[in-house]
């Protein structure tokens, strides 16, 4: 395990609040949705299998944190619930966000956990990209299809998205964001990865620009995590990868250290008056300089919004309204 690694401090409880957490039944994600259980919220485990998310929901109730005694951990637990959601599949997005829409009277935290890392190539049902999709777009039309639900419940609310240190490497390929022009499994990583925190600026500032109050915004490194997040590495690295990272095992963070940057953004009583910043090790920290490049910000959000089949609004409030009396109760 990683001997250097940060834990949240924060002893906040969540009573009250509701939680959705993407990719929440396995990994850190599974821990996040833990951790926050305990501390009294309604925990939402947005995933695509739910057979495993049911039986994740079930070790959750009876499986406490590694540390129990902790003061944030005292008194009742929450509520874990399920619910489907394939990010690969814009149409299970749409559906899901709707769902959530009309059985959650408030949204408090959005967690942006899932993804996927360097898979064989492979196109999702809308023709994009894999990890593009699974990592980028699922989570920004998740997003927004959610934020006229998550702006009713502010003041409070939170919106994490899960990068990497690896966007550090990342570039954004506009011309060729699917990469078909050549798939190189590590570059579309770090291209995904890239994207989740330009997202978190761009959302940041057009919730600014809109004056939208009460909801901060923020991406982080995990740290490596021991996880099934690098199934896929010897076919798409070299053979033997997976092996290779346990002879590494000390400089790896198990699942629930994995999580404790994710609880913080999601917890921290000083993080509440912070917004649009990158976090690791349960601290504020730079990242790479392609992500503080505002106009690739500004770019990445109007492709997305074309990926995704949203429209462009001269501004975040005319599109959350346009979400929430036309788009969310068109879907069938």
């Amino acid at each position: 395990m990683w001997f250097f690694s940060s834990t949240c401090k924060s002893k906040a409880r969540l009573i009250g609040k509701t939680v959705v957490i993407t990719g929440a039944n396995t990994g850190i994600g599974k821990e996040t949705a833990r951790d926050l259980y305990r501390r009294g919220a309604r925990v939402i485990l947005a995933c695509r299998n739910l057979d495993k998310a049911n039986e994740a929901a079930e070790e959750i109730k009876k499986v406490p944190p590694s540390r129990p005694e902790r003061e944030q951990f005292q008194g009742e637990p929450g509520e874990v619930v399920v619910c489907k959601l394939n990010l690969a599949s814009l149409a299970s997005v749409r559906e899901c966000a709707k769902e959530l829409a009309n059985s959650e009277s408030q949204i408090h935290l959005l967690i942006n956990n899932a993804g996927v890392m360097m898979c064989p190539q492979e196109k999702t049902e809308d023709g994009y990209e894999m990890q593009f999709q699974s990592n980028h777009l699922g989570h920004f039309l998740l997003t927004l299809l959610l934020l006229p639900k998550i702006k009713a419940s502010a003041p409070g609310c939170r919106i994490i998205n899960v990068s990497s240190l690896a966007h550090n490497r990342g570039r954004m390929h506009f011309d060729d964001l699917n990469f078909d022009k050549g798939y190189v499994p590590l570059a579309v990583y770090e291209q995904s990865k890239l994207a989740n925190i330009l997202f978190t600026k761009e959302l940041t500032r057009k919730l600014k620009e809109a004056e939208i109050q009460g909801i901060t915004t923020y991406s982080l490194h995990p740290g490596v995590i021991s996880s099934d997040l690098g199934r896929h590495l010897n076919k798409t690295a070299f053979p033997g990868a997976r092996t290779a990272l346990s002879l590494i095992k000390f400089f790896i963070k198990t699942p629930e250290l994995g999580a404790q940057t994710s609880v913080h953004c999601a917890t921290d009583e000083a993080a509440a008056g912070e917004t649009g910043l990158y976090y690791k090790e349960c601290a504020v920290a730079t990242p790479g300089s392609h992500a503080e490049n505002k106009e690739d910000a500004a770019r990445l959000w109007t492709e997305s919004l074309k990926m995704v089949g949203l429209p462009a609004k001269e501004n975040l409030a005319e599109l959350l309204t346009a979400i929430e009396t036309e788009i969310l109760p068109s879907f069938s």
